[in-house]
């Protein structure tokens, strides 16, 4: 089955709300009229609103990097769902392993904020990836299947029908090591199994994205493989140059 290409950038803890306005003006100038795929940036939290303004009217869509489980109440330092989608968001990345290793996000916690995401109306794009230890050990299905359990229990299939997954292979993000397209669509199609499994025909119009280190130069390759449905791009995606390459290679 063929999936319209979806190719994220996360722009992680980089860019001030003048740097972040600069990329933008510039990637839509590049990239603001492409057709045949799903175009998205993701700035931090400060330059959401004054992005959106310069995305508006073309074709890349803004999202988040993360949220809280919560509306509203005393949670310092938490930022919400609603919050999200009035400054101009219409995804957020859930349970990214950068979340999961440093921020305590468990497989509950990425349950909890897919549930704030959706009911806030927000597209979840849901990270889940082996790190290298488990991949060595001959265990990443085994780790993979704990994750999904925990991290999309109780969820119905009208609710899987409106997420994206992102599988990262942990050790492959930042590294510049990067799984073999031949890795990258196995394991995918492992992942896509499972959703099988849970939700029978949804799973088919999933679409399963790929992030490690993904750049113009291995994108093609990669983006050729049925089961991988276009990129979450990290350090490539704050060079216009580079994440149009990796746009291009995926139409």
């Amino acid at each position: 089955m063929k999936r319209k290409p979806f190719i994220a950038g996360n722009w992680k803890l980089n860019k001030t709300i003048p740097e972040a306005c600069d990329l933008a003006g510039e990637l839509v100038e590049s990239l603001g009229r492409t057709e045949g795929a799903d175009l998205l940036i993701c700035p931090p939290y400060p330059a959401l609103a004054p992005v959106a303004e310069i995305l508006r009217g073309s074709n890349i869509a803004l999202g988040a990097q993360d949220l809280f489980w919560e509306e509203s109440g005393a949670w310092t330092g938490a930022v919400s769902g609603p919050m999200l989608k009035a400054a101009g968001c219409r995804y957020v990345i859930i349970g990214h392993s950068e979340r999961r290793q440093h921020f305590g996000d468990t497989g509950p916690v990425v349950n909890r904020k897919i549930n704030a995401a959706l009911a806030s109306g927000l597209t979840p794009i849901v990270c889940v990836g082996e790190p290298l230890e488990k991949r060595e050990q001959n265990v990443t299905k085994e780790f993979l299947r704990k994750q999904v359990d925990e991290s999309f229990c109780g969820l119905a299939a009208s609710a899987i029908a409106a997420l994206l997954v992102a599988y990262e292979p942990i050790w492959a993000i930042g590294t510049g090591r990067t799984a073999t397209p031949e890795t990258a669509e196995e394991t995918q199609q492992f992942i896509r199994g499972l959703f099988a499994e849970r939700y029978g025909d949804e799973a088919e119009s999933l679409r399963i994205l790929y992030g490690g280190s993904v750049k113009p130069g291995n994108a093609g390759e990669l983006a050729a493989r049925e089961d991988i449905d276009g990129f979450l791009v990290g350090g490539a995606s704050l060079k216009v140059a580079d994440f149009a390459g990796i746009v291009q290679a995926a139409l």
